[in-house]
């Protein structure tokens, strides 16, 4: 390890800092991940600042490579460029920041989409429910994308959009989350609102892209016209804001609420199959069901033998996935250590029923996904 200055090209102002920066007395100036805000910061910055470099010291202990960090590292860096972007303030090169991340959520299904399907159930990040939806929501839209065999260009549009849907309603998005009840008007009002209020702000924010704003304004438009913001019916939505819709409420349908638990990822499969009658494009569901499995990955499961454990990835048809079994049967539950995978085209192994998540918790295991998919799932 030594220490250097910090070369003038490497920082912008926009950025979130790639690392911890010091003084020259050894006092810390800025922490990894904060928000290069102006060039007064960005001069002192550069002027001042030395960081810690490890890259001649110690090439061969860099951690590998890890899904989970990288959509982690995904969900803390957008959590600061839409409190950014929602405030209205110009600031930085807000496209170039929310494309890098969208280059993490890719490089992250590039290198397993099954671990990235798994995270959408398991993931660990203290950011809030809102910027960790959005890029479960980018997850899901790739996966549908590339099923479908959109050009790349295409791919990254839906993933930018998936990322920005919500700017809109940012700082209400997680009080929405929660609440039980019926809307009150201003926040029913505020909903309506909301892709209209994000295009605006991306506007502001310098995003001009065209095929971009289309995504985030109609993700919310219905096949038959009783979406919001403006009633269009299937011919007259883009093709990205349906696949993006669809993304949206699978991931929607999974999440925790204060007042009760997400659905289980095959109820809410089946679900989004009866809603596509009226609302979604007919076509879509049954494409990602394709592309996920009646039991998707990370989805927990007790077996016919009693065993309790999660789908590690998929079998040879969309009904018998290969399980690693975590728990064993009986009322002791015992933990197994390591966890053993079971194929579910064997009788004795076969899904009895899906679980709830929190089961695992209840029966007093705590649940790493490193224990099941090993690094690249790791933290």
């Amino acid at each position: 390890m030594k220490i250097r200055k910090i070369g003038r090209g490497e920082l912008y102002v926009g950025q979130l800092l790639p690392w911890d920066v010091y003084g020259d007395g050894g006092g810390l100036l800025a922490r990894k991940g904060h928000l290069i805000a102006d060039s007064g910061q960005l001069d002192s910055l550069a002027e001042r600042g030395v960081v810690e470099d490890w890259s001649e010291a110690l090439p061969q202990s860099r951690a590998p490579q890890s899904v989970a960090r990288l959509l982690s590292g995904a969900q803390l860096e957008l959590q600061s460029v839409l409190r950014q972007i929602a405030t209205g303030v110009p600031f930085g090169n807000a496209q170039r920041m929310l494309e890098d991340i969208a280059a993490l959520v890719t490089a992250a299904v590039q290198l397993n989409a099954d671990v990235a399907v798994a995270c959408i159930l398991h993931g660990q990040s203290g950011v809030s429910y809102a910027v960790r939806h959005s890029v479960d929501t980018a997850v899901v839209a790739q996966l549908l994308a590339l099923a479908l065999k959109k050009p790349d260009q295409d791919i990254q549009t839906i993933t930018l959009a998936a990322l920005t849907m919500n700017v809109g309603m940012l700082a209400a998005h997680d009080r929405l989350q929660m609440f039980s009840g019926p809307l009150n008007e201003d926040d029913y009002r505020l909903v309506q609102a909301h892709p209209q209020a994000g295009v605006v702000l991306l506007r502001q924010a310098g995003i001009i892209h065209a095929g971009w704003l289309a995504c985030v304004l109609a993700h919310h438009e219905n096949e038959d016209g009783t979406g919001y913001p403006g009633g269009k019916a299937g011919p007259y939505v883009p093709e990205s804001a349906k696949l993006l819709a669809l993304a949206d409420r699978y991931c929607a349908r999974l999440a925790r609420r204060r007042y009760r638990p997400g659905m289980t990822p095959n109820a809410a499969l089946r679900d989004l199959l009866l809603e596509a009658r009226n609302t979604l494009d007919g076509l879509l569901p049954a494409v990602l069901i394709r592309e996920l499995g009646i039991y998707p990955i990370g989805t927990c499961v007790r077996l016919l033998n009693g065993e309790m454990g999660v789908v590690m990835r998929k079998g040879l048809n969309s009904t018998s996935p290969w399980v690693a079994s975590l728990l064993g049967p009986g009322p002791a539950c015992a933990p197994l250590s390591p966890p053993v995978q079971r194929d579910t085209r064997n009788e004795l192994h076969a899904i009895r029923e899906v679980l709830q998540l929190d089961e695992l918790d209840r029966a007093g295991l705590a649940f790493r996904m490193e224990q099941v998919w090993g690094r690249a799932a790791a933290l």
